[in-house]
């Protein structure tokens, strides 16, 4: 019975969604139609993909306050590098993936090597990214591009509903993600170095390397969620990825995942930003203003923040 119910972190975030959907489906008969439900998936795909590396950061007890101006930056790479380049689209695709990677590599290498605290480097690298996607764009749009390019934008049909080919991608990411976490060793280091560092390091885990790879692969989640962006809005906009960073802490944080380190998973930060998405899209059906969307978010995170803190000190009296 244990391997088979979910595991109290994913438990919780579980039941607060499917209570926010039972909500909004008494209230709304527009709510649990197949279309309304392949759009939040929409909706939420891009925040989804970037909360994946946002989770991999907060369980090493970081966070990474750049992840939305390093997607826009390689968002711009992509759609300039193909519409007014003529570059074949593969490659422009691959160029702005290395671009977030390699933003991830100096996250990572500042916080490692210079041992700088991750909330300082990132809100450094963040101004960074901002600034170069503003002179590399020129604060324009970049509009018509290949369609190979938005290609996961597109839909296919599920009976009679249209489902994006890019939530699929974000479904399956999750998956990997979820399995390499909780399967594979390398992904039990991440949860070693975020509970105790220093007990990691003793016990033969490279801890540096660890933490060094985590931000490199949160920087490759950016690249994707970048393509993600792109393909949505069919366009490259240099003023994406405004609010991303903080919409993905709400949607790890939400999930489950301790800003502390050490305790969460990925599957939790799915669940998250459905919860955001659900809160937001059924507010909007039944006529709450986007104030109050924003206003529900926050004590949200609030709330989660606070179980987080009173758990822990449980942990500790016990």
């Amino acid at each position: 019975m244990k391997l088979r119910l979910p595991s109290p972190a994913t438990l919780g975030p579980l039941l607060a969604l499917l209570l926010a959907c039972a909500f909004f489906a008494i209230r709304s008969d527009r709510f649990l139609t197949g279309d309304n439900l392949s759009l939040v998936l929409q909706q939420v795909m891009v925040v989804g993909v970037i909360a994946i590396g946002q989770t991999l950061v907060i369980l090493t007890a970081g966070v990474d306050l750049s992840c939305g101006m390093v997607m826009a930056l390689g968002g711009m790479v992509m759609t300039k590098l193909a519409v007014e380049h003529q570059v074949p689209v593969p490659l422009a695709i691959a160029c702005g993936l290395a671009v977030t990677t390699l933003f991830g590599l100096l996250n990572g290498f500042l916080v490692t090597r210079v041992k700088l605290p991750p909330f300082i480097v990132t809100l450094g690298t963040l101004n960074i990214a901002f600034a170069i996607t503003q002179l590399y764009s020129g604060a324009q749009t970049v509009t018509e591009l290949p369609e190979s390019m938005t290609a996961l934008g597109g839909t296919f049909q599920v009976g009679s509903t249209a489902v994006v080919f890019g939530a699929v991608l974000m479904l399956v990411l999750y998956g990997v993600a979820t399995f390499a976490l909780s399967q594979t060793a390398p992904g039990r280091h991440v949860y070693a170095v975020g509970n105790n560092p220093e007990a990691a390091r003793l016990a033969g885990i490279a801890t540096q390397r660890v933490l060094l790879g985590v931000y490199v692969l949160a920087g490759a989640c950016y690249g994707i969620a970048a393509l993600l962006s792109v393909a949505r809005t069919g366009v490259g906009d240099p003023n994406a990825g405004q609010t991303e960073n903080l919409d993905t802490i709400t949607a790890v944080v939400l999930g489950g995942t301790s800003l502390f380190g050490g305790r969460g998973t990925v599957l939790g930060s799915l669940l998250g930003a459905l919860i955001v998405g659900v809160f937001r899209n059924g507010l909007t059906l039944i006529g709450v203003s986007s104030v109050y969307q924003v206003l529900v978010t926050g004590i949200l995170v609030i709330l989660a923040v606070a179980t987080d803190q009173f758990s822990r000190r449980g942990g500790r009296v016990a």
